[in-house]
């Protein structure tokens, strides 16, 4: 039975009105994100995070923290980020192509596992198959070697052929690890240093934790799109249709249409959103969060900043509609057309995205640098938002193991100095 919103809402879904601030907070409730946590964090928390958002995206950019250990700080507050490593080598989590590669929780790999043998159109699958095609001889010794003698990493192996960027400039033999994880004989068993550790999937299967369950393996397409389209709804809050196939990288697109059978089914609950001029979704499970929403109950009061490649921001649209928020990761953007920065963190302040910092940390050091603060156009730099972005660069700061913060400039220039006297 579905949860009703009889006694708090509106019966009727079509009635159910939002203003938008009341959907930015059901997004961030969601997302974890509304509240700054009570208690402090204990290592299944981090389970419980990835798990929450559904997936957890992995990039290796090293100018502050690498993405998924800042994503996890903005939800968890102070946490050692060597329980990801660890979760990771225990089988509490795997690593697989998901939004992009990304952590999952080991309970859902079944899904993804089922649904790579249906996604032959993606990018990463394409690649590795037509490299298997190309270097079948390299490739299958390499995958015999891990079987004979298991997991390697790409150090292991000596050759070094390097050329300007990206996968093209790897070494053959770092390619085709990638190529046999993307194509599913390979799977990342731990990390050592961050770097990948491969081995037989097979094997890795084995340790996950919870086993892998056969009646998720066994679903079809269709049955696997829904449940990764009522995930989606469930892990952003509310969305609007065309958001939700780029969160798990579902093609065709969804629509309104695809969706009206879940609303029916009362697996979706349909709602109208200030100024949105199309439908909005918000997932049953989010029934009480949808009424404590619509009555005004819920409360925005986390600042932190976020990785450029949050869930929160990494879909330009959606962080557009929701929050008015223009963002682009210029870190892949040619420097001299970069408005803000190489690695630019947006910055939330109890519920609005206020801003961005292009910062880096000098772990030698011990400095965090910020190298330029910018606040949004139509933001007060009120004290109060001062002390709380403050608190959040300071927090930020010293769990990344660099406490001294240095601010160079922000604009407007009036708040560099405000901001300079509550960091020291």
């Amino acid at each position: 039975m579905k949860p009703s919103l009889a006694l708090s809402v509106p019966s009727s879904a079509q009635h159910i009105a939002l203003s938008l601030s009341q959907a930015q907070r059901i997004h961030l409730a969601a997302q974890g994100l509304l509240a700054r946590r009570k208690s402090r964090a204990k290592k299944d928390d981090v389970v419980d995070a990835i798990a929450r958002m559904r997936l957890l995206q992995i990039d290796s950019i090293h100018v502050i923290a690498r993405s998924p250990y800042l994503v996890l700080h903005s939800r968890l507050g102070d946490y050692d980020p060597q329980w990801l490593d660890e979760l990771l080598d225990e089988g509490r989590i795997a690593e697989c192509w998901a939004h992009e590669a990304c952590f999952v929780p080991a309970a859902d790999f079944p899904l993804h596992q089922a649904w790579s043998r249906q996604r032959a159109m993606h990018w990463a699958y394409k690649h590795a198959d037509r490299m298997h095609r190309e270097h079948r001889e390299g490739m299958d010794t390499l995958l015999a070697r891990i079987r004979d003698n298991g997991a390697a990493r790409a150090a292991d192996f000596e050759s070094e052929t390097r050329g300007a960027s990206g996968w093209w400039s790897w070494k053959p033999e770092k390619r085709w690890l990638e190529a046999w994880f993307a194509l599913g004989e390979l799977m990342v068993t731990r990390r050592e240093r961050f770097q990948r550790v491969y081995d037989l999937a097979e094997r890795v299967l084995q340790k996950l934790q919870p086993p892998m369950d056969p009646a998720l393996l066994a679903l079809n397409h269709e049955s696997l799109r829904r449940r990764f389209i009522l995930d989606t709804a469930r892990a952003l809050g509310i969305a609007q249709a065309r958001w939700i196939a780029d969160y798990h990288r579902l093609k065709p697109a969804v629509t309104d249409k695809e969706l009206a059978p879940l609303v029916a089914d009362g697996e979706l609950i349909q709602v109208q959103v200030a100024d949105w001029n199309v439908p909005a979704y918000v997932h049953c499970d989010h029934a009480a969060l949808l009424a404590q929403a619509a009555s005004g109950q819920l409360r925005a009061t986390h600042t932190a900043l976020l990785s450029p490649f949050d869930p929160v921001v990494w879909d330009r649209a959606r962080a557009q509609a929701l929050f008015g928020f223009e963002y682009t990761i210029e870190c892949y953007v040619p420097a001299p057309k970069r408005r803000y920065g190489y690695y630019v963190l947006p910055i939330l302040h109890r519920g609005r995205l206020i801003g961005r910092l292009d910062a880096k940390a000098h772990r030698r050091e011990g400095v965090f640098e910020v190298k330029a603060l910018f606040l949004e156009p139509d933001v007060e730099a009120t004290p109060r938002l001062l002390k709380d972005v403050a608190d959040a660069i300071r927090a930020s700061a010293t769990w990344h193991g660099t406490p001294k913060v240095k601010l160079s400039r922000s604009r407007p220039a009036s708040v560099a100095s405000a901001l300079r006297a509550l960091l020291r």
